[in-house]
């Protein structure tokens, strides 16, 4: 496993971003980073929040999916652009050009963030196993935390990539379960476009909780790392800055990957919340804490097949969503220290950054065996995510916008608008989260 051009081609292997020199490929196989940042960010733990959102308010939060398509969109290109044309992920962009404690404190809480995210979300999976045939749910949770690391670990990139991607259509569950139960589509419509707004304190936190598991600073990380592996895995590729005529090709496929994987996270959040408004929240259950207690409830309420698919869609999701988290903290890490990194290389070509990996799983797998309540942690996860968040936005839109980093790709004034609408709601957001505490 090496980064190596001509073994990855020689073994037949075709590198997610072949669209830089191939016209002629299928839409899937255009597809990538963008894809796999969107899918992941629907984790068990998403699903946890949508449908809690979906059991207390009904058909009251579709709109969010809605709104949090463009601002997505805006900051996922910044991100994936800023990887693209500098060669470079965003730690090592922040490294490179802000103070040195202003990258420490910002990796050190994404690694607080991530780890707790794993834990709840390898801890989801084993409790949706247990569902579907019984036994051991924290052995389940260690078991797949090894499934994870070991693809990450000892399966080439340029094969593990083509896994993740594959992995994304385990959340196609979470439509069909919709499609399972009786829906008033009349009713769905009229509220996604005409929702009925309330300024209580829950429904505004409600937001506040989806905004926070939308737009997530992993996301960020992860997607501009990836832009830069799949540079590197591909022959004759070199960053933008250096190799200006590569630009508009590969720009359009950053855009067309982002647009339909930030759309795909966006359907599947609405079928979410849409499905637990159609059945948990018509039949009264409106007190769902975690995404198995989600799946349990619609056994007795929507029937066996839903709570299937329900659960499934659980594993499915957790299998994609735990390496995109532990890759993003090891890539954050390794930026920040000027590590060899990269999934694209063997382990002992890239130490540094595999052990930072492997203690991300292992560290969320074993807080599955602590007495910490994994509610309590995953709120803590959503806060730290949602307060570092804006700080990290702000700088991706600086960075983005230096023609001394960016040289003639400095963003334009449309992802300028998204990039920087995202942030001021990311940042009304937080205000809103701290001026309603504990109300």
């Amino acid at each position: 496993m090496t980064q190596t051009t001509g073994q990855s081609l020689s073994a037949g292997i075709v590198p997610l971003d072949r669209i830089a020199l191939h016209k002629n490929q299928s839409l899937w196989e255009k597809l990538g980073p963008g894809l796999i940042t969107g899918a992941a960010d629907d984790d068990p733990s998403g699903v946890a929040t949508y449908s809690q959102v979906g059991a207390a308010f009904g058909y009251g939060l579709l709109w969010t999916a809605l709104l949090t398509y463009p601002f997505m969109i805006g900051i996922q290109i910044v991100s994936a652009q800023i990887g693209r044309v500098t060669g470079d992920g965003i730690a090592a962009n922040v490294r490179k050009h802000y103070p040195a404690w202003i990258l420490y404190v910002l990796v050190g809480l994404l690694l607080v963030a991530n780890t707790i995210n794993i834990a709840a979300d390898v801890g989801a999976m084993g409790a949706a196993l247990k569902l579907l045939i019984g036994g051991p749910a924290v052995w389940y949770a260690v078991a797949f935390g090894v499934v994870s690391l070991t693809l990450q670990v000892f399966i080439p990139f340029p094969r593990y990539a083509p896994i993740l991607k594959a992995l994304t259509l385990a959340l196609l569950a979470y439509v069909a379960t919709t499609f399972s139960v009786k829906v008033s589509w009349g009713a769905v419509l009229y509220r996604t476009v005409v929702p009925d707004v309330s300024f209580n304190v829950g429904y505004i936190v409600a937001i506040v909780a989806v905004f926070g598991t939308t737009i997530s600073p992993y996301m960020f990380f992860w997607q501009a790392s990836q832009e830069v592996e799949v540079q590197r895995a591909t022959e004759g590729q070199e960053p933008l800055i250096k190799a200006p005529s590569q630009a508009w090709r590969t720009l359009r496929r950053i855009r067309l990957d982002t647009y339909i994987g930030m759309a795909f996270s966006n359907v599947i959040a609405f079928f979410i919340i849409l499905t637990a408004a159609v059945t948990l929240y018509q039949h009264g259950v409106r007190d769902i804490q975690t995404s198995t207690q989600a799946a349990a409830a619609l056994r007795p309420l929507a029937g066996e097949f839903a709570f299937l698919l329900f659960s499934a869609g659980i594993i499915g999701c957790g299998l994609l969503a735990v390496p995109v988290l532990a890759g993003a903290s090891a890539y954050a890490v390794a930026e920040a220290f000027q590590w060899r990194m990269g999934l694209g290389r063997e382990v002992m070509q890239a130490r540094g950054f595999y052990v930072i990996l492997t203690l991300a799983i292992l560290l969320g797998v074993a807080l599955n065996f602590t007495p910490i309540d994994p509610i309590k942690a995953l709120f803590w996860s959503a806060v730290i995510n949602g307060v570092i968040a804006v700080p990290i936005m702000v700088i991706v839109m600086l960075i983005a916008a230096r023609p001394d980093v960016m040289g003639k790709f400095t963003i334009g004034l449309r992802l300028k608008a998204l990039g920087w609408l995202a942030t001021g709601t990311m940042a009304s957001a937080v205000v809103v989260m701290f001026a309603t505490w504990g109300r």
